[in-house]
């Protein structure tokens, strides 16, 4: 007897153009990986996430898609779910980064329209850390046992790469440049440090100037490519992934996995997605940021056991690891609902 398949419809954003690794990326390997276990239809969002009205068009749309077994809201767009059959809906919550960035009445509204509503409507929500659960549960009030922690997979291109650690001038990559990234911080960190910085993202004139201040040395590339991006990991001597706030910090998990040493914040999701192979630092101190990078430069041994402990953190990212999480997780919705 053969195995019916469980159909699932996954509901994505419009995509823009931009920075390579994203939501799409993550559920696709995941779908690629339980091709034989789920029959998956991806149905991606009229509009883009822009104002209310294309979001009420966004809602609309999602409620005439939704399916009879269980309907994936994957990220960014949670809202689309309002209308939806709470029974049939997995919602998953990135980060609550959009929290922080409101105030008042605004604040109020997105609020409800990002978390409080749609979480409500869910029949189980997924985070990809317990930072992020914890932020989910602390704005929404709800039951924490009706949120699974279900990490992102590492992709199978980033293996292990050999490079001989240049003491003399390290090569130090920085991805992304919005505000929680902590640019400036590191930029100032670095000053009479000798090191190549690599920075992935655009610079607006504030990091220009920065970078001239401190008389950093530095090379900057935006929209690279995931096979541009995979090499700049390979070029480098040290990943800085210093932020403020993260959902997750993938760019962590990546280094471990190709063997690269990491310096990285004290809080947020952070630590968690590190568990001891990266060195933590407070990302509000710039004499702690420059510490910690000088740590990694100067003393071998601590190096060296940071990078072999991220052997081991990265097989916690195994990408069928994860696709079985979230089957077994489709298994359970979809037999409850009954």
């Amino acid at each position: 007897m053969v195995n019916k398949k469980i159909k699932i419809n996954f509901f994505q954003r419009k995509p823009r153009n931009g920075f390579s690794f994203s939501l799409e990326y993550i559920f696709e390997d995941i779908r690629k990986r339980l091709t034989d276990k789920i029959d998956a239809r991806v149905f991606i969002s009229k509009c883009y996430n822009d104002g209310y009205y294309s979001k009420f068009i966004n809602i609309i749309e999602a409620a005439f898609r939704q399916g009879n077994d269980i309907n994936h809201v994957t990220g960014e767009i949670h809202f689309l779910n309002l209308l939806m059959r709470k029974k049939r809906v997995v919602l998953t919550v990135l980060d609550c980064g959009m929290m922080p960035r409101k105030t008042g009445l605004a604040k109020i509204i997105v609020k409800w329209l990002y978390l409080t509503g749609p979480v409500k409507r869910a029949k189980v929500v997924t985070s990809i850390s317990e930072a992020t659960k914890a932020e989910i549960v602390g704005y929404t009030g709800c039951n924490p046992d009706k949120i699974r922690v279900i990490p992102v997979a590492i992709a199978p291109v980033f293996q292990p790469v050999h490079k001989q650690f240049n003491k003399t001038k390290p090569v130090i990559l920085h991805i992304g440049t919005g505000h929680n990234k902590n640019l400036l911080r590191l930029i100032e960190s670095l000053n009479n440090i000798e090191c190549h910085l690599t920075i992935v993202g655009k610079l607006n004139p504030e990091y220009l100037e920065a970078l001239s201040k401190f008389n950093v040395d530095y090379s900057n590339e935006y929209n690279v490519s995931n096979e541009r991006l995979l090499e700049k990991y390979h070029e480098c001597d040290i990943l800085t992934f210093v932020s403020t706030f993260e959902g997750f910090g993938m760019p962590i998990v990546e280094a471990n996995a190709v063997e690269r040493v990491v310096v990285t914040s004290n809080l947020s999701s952070m630590p968690e997605v590190a568990n001891e192979a990266a060195c933590l630092v407070d990302p509000f101190s710039i004499e702690d940021i420059r510490n910690g990078i000088l740590k990694v430069i100067n003393d071998d041994n601590y190096r060296e056991t940071l990078i072999e402990k991220g052997r081991v953190n990265k097989l916690r990212f195994n990408p069928d690891l994860i696709a079985n999480q979230y089957f077994q997780l489709y298994q359970e919705v979809l037999s409850s609902k009954r």
